[in-house]
């Protein structure tokens, strides 16, 4: 599988690492990925962002006394990082999410490394739509996996 590092058609953003890969340079196989850190400062401002104070996320007393025993990552937060591969990766600047699917696995644990993957499994050049399989993964442990259709950016556009 290819990596958008590796891709001709890659042109390079500025900001962190924002990339473009035109519909023209997709091809199936195609893939990229982002890792980040899924710490309590980050589900605390996700919450408050979002207004989800579900207490399983940020009390670890109440998270005790669940199935999980301590508290989780936000479903939510935890695949917003498939959006940061998607808007700034593959296809990137320009992109245009059209629809995400999402299975969510099992739980992200506070303070847990988190790796969003995306692979194109479809182009359609006419349509300058790309299909791509995403995941999200803690070490092996896959905790996401679902599909995203982007509307990707043409060098003639």
């Amino acid at each position: 599988m290819g990596n958008t590092n590796e891709s001709a058609g890659r042109e390079s953003m500025g900001g962190e690492g924002i990339t473009t890969v035109f519909i023209e340079d997709i091809e199936p196989g195609l893939s990229a990925s982002v890792e980040r850190t899924l710490d309590a400062a980050a589900v605390r401002a996700f919450a408050e962002l979002c207004g989800d104070f579900n207490p399983v996320h940020l009390d670890p007393g109440f998270a005790a006394g669940t199935r999980f025993g301590k508290p989780i990552v936000h479903g939510l937060l935890t695949a917003s990082l498939i959006s940061t591969v998607v808007g700034t990766r593959l296809p990137g600047k320009g992109s245009i999410y059209v629809s995400q699917d999402l299975r969510f696995k099992a739980p992200v644990y506070v303070g847990e490394t988190v790796r969003a993957e995306a692979v194109v499994r479809e182009v359609h050049h006419a349509r300058r739509r790309v299909v791509l399989d995403t995941r999200c993964m803690v070490g092996e442990r896959v905790v996401i996996t679902g599909e995203a259709v982007m509307l990707a950016p043409s060098r003639d556009a």
